[in-house]
């Protein structure tokens, strides 16, 4: 599936709920679905500088792609990475560097969170598209 399809899909869901309360909840079911990185990945190089929680990023290449894997020790920062490996993992990383992110404002995530918690998550995008960047310059 292509990313702007995965976006399409996740600002679908989003819209089924009425209120904010809702859509947090839905955000932390996400989080708790989200598959664990490996604890020998839960090193200070892949913590998410930034980020108010403590984020652990780890991507890998595979073949023509990029899998992520993940882990926040913040059931809603848990669901927020969740929704972004969703959307990146198993792409390739010329399609990720050329992603658009306008469905994060579709879904109106940002304005929903605090401060630290949107700075969080731009530090999130950040990272994928360095390991999308690191991977595409090796190819």
């Amino acid at each position: 599936m292509k990313i702007k399809d995965i976006q399409e899909e996740i600002v679908d869901e989003f819209s089924m709920f009425d209120d904010w309360m809702e859509r947090y909840e839905y955000i932390i079911e996400l989080g708790k679905n989200l598959p664990l990185i490996k604890e020998e990945f839960k090193t200070e190089n892949n913590l998410i500088k930034g980020c108010q929680s403590k984020v652990w990023l780890q991507g890998e290449q595979n073949n023509d792609t990029i899998v992520f894997t993940a882990d926040s020790d913040a059931i809603l920062t848990k669901g927020i990475i969740a929704i972004l490996i969703r959307t990146f993992s198993n792409q390739s990383a010329k399609d990720i560097l050329d992603a658009d992110m306008d469905f994060i404002d579709k879904i109106g995530l940002k304005e929903h969170l605090s401060p630290t918690r949107a700075n969080g998550l731009v530090s999130m995008i950040k990272n994928i598209k360095m390991y999308a960047l690191a991977f595409n310059s090796q190819n």
